[in-house]
């Protein structure tokens, strides 16, 4: 999964952008108020990465 799609994937689950980042991520927001970064642009997401930031997405 790259970054795009995973973006779009958490944004289906309430999640919304909070701002951008340092460098090449931006800082995402759950509906419980976590934040978390994904980083951007980047062709393919790692797989722990990838768990983490839907486990977060989940809330």
């Amino acid at each position: 999964m790259n970054s795009r799609e995973l973006r779009k994937l958490v944004a289906t689950k309430g999640c919304k952008f909070h701002r951008q980042g340092k460098g090449s991520h931006e800082i995402w927001m759950n509906k419980q108020g976590d934040k978390t970064a994904i980083p951007h642009p980047k062709n393919k997401v790692g797989s722990g990465l990838l768990k983490k930031i839907l486990k977060w997405a989940e809330g």
